[in-house]
C-alpha cells in the first residue's frame, strides 16, 4: 500500500498504525488462547491450523518491521540526527524479541500437533495453549514497553531532523517486505476512522479497491480463529 507522504515532515501514520496493529493483535491473541486454555473456548485442529497461520505471518511481520528499523531507519536517523539519538536501547529491545517470537511460532506447532492427536490429547491440547497463551502475554508486554519508548523517543527526532524523502525510503523498505494480503486488512481493522480517512487520500483509489479484494479472506481466517 502506497502510504508515501507528500507533507512538508515525514507523515509518521503509517508507522503509528502498524504500532497498534502488533500490540492490539498480540493482545487479543494471549486472551484468545488463555480461553482455550482454560476451555472456555472450543478449538480443533482446523481452528488451531488457522490460528498457527495467523501467528506466523503476525511473527513475520513483527520481525520484518524491526529488521527495517535496525538495517533502513537506523541508518536514516543516525545520519540526520546524529547524537540526538541513542538506539541502542531500542536495537537491544528488537534482539530479544526474537527468542519470544520462536517460541510463539514452537507452540503454535504444537497445538496444531496436540488437536492432531485427536481427544485423547484434549488435555495436552490445553496444557500448549496455556504455554502459547504465556509467550503472546510475555510478546505483549515486550511490544508494549518497547513501542511506547521507540514512540517517545524517535518520533519527535524523525520529525524534526529525517527528510520527507528519506522517510518514503524508509516507508518502501518496510512495505516491500510485507504480507499485503494480511498486513492491509489488520490496518482497516485497527485505524481509527480519521487515520483511514487520511489514508485514503494519501494512496487514492487503490486503496479502497485493494481492501475489497483482500477484506474477504482475511475476515475469513479471522473469523476461523477468533469466532466463538
Amino acid at each position: 500500500m502506497v502510504t508515501t507522504t507528500p507533507h512538508l515532515e515525514p507523515n509518521l501514520i503509517g508507522f503509528r498504525i502498524n504500532h497498534r496493529t502488533m500490540r492490539s493483535d498480540t493482545r487479543r491473541l494471549a486472551e484468545l488462547l488463555d480461553r482455550v486454555a482454560a476451555g472456555q473456548l472450543a478449538y480443533d485442529r482446523r481452528r488451531a491450523t488457522a490460528l498457527r497461520t495467523y501467528l506466523r505471518l503476525l511473527c513475520d511481520g513483527i520481525h520484518h518491521h524491526h529488521k527495517m528499523e535496525d538495517e533502513v531507519l537506523w541508518p536514516v536517523l543516525q545520519r540526520s540526527a546524529g547524537a540526538e539519538i541513542d538506539l541502542r536501547e531500542l536495537s537491544d529491545d528488537h534482539a530479544a524479541l526474537e527468542p519470544v517470537l520462536d517460541e510463539v511460532r514452537v507452540a503454535a506447532d504444537e497445538l496444531v500437533a496436540a488437536f492432531a492427536s485427536g481427544s485423547s490429547e484434549a488435555g495436552r491440547a490445553r496444557t500448549v495453549a496455556g504455554r502459547l497463551a504465556g509467550a503472546l502475554a510475555q510478546l505483549r508486554d515486550v511490544l508494549d514497553e518497547h513501542i511506547e519508548e521507540e514512540e517517545r523517543l524517535i518520533f519527535p527526532v524523525i520529525r524534526r531532523y529525517v527528510s520527507v524523502a528519506d522517510w518514503n525510503t524508509v516507508e518502501r523498505a518496510v512495505r516491500k517486505g510485507g504480507a499485503l494480503r494480511f498486513e492491509l486488512p489488520r490496518i482497516e481493522r485497527y485505524a481509527l476512522p480519521e487515520e483511514l480517512e487520511e489514508l485514503r487520500k494519501i494512496a487514492g483509489p487503490v486503496l479502497r479497491l485493494m481492501l475489497v479484494a483482500l477484506r474477504p479472506g482475511f475476515r475469513r481466517r479471522e473469523a476461523t480463529v477468533f469466532g466463538g
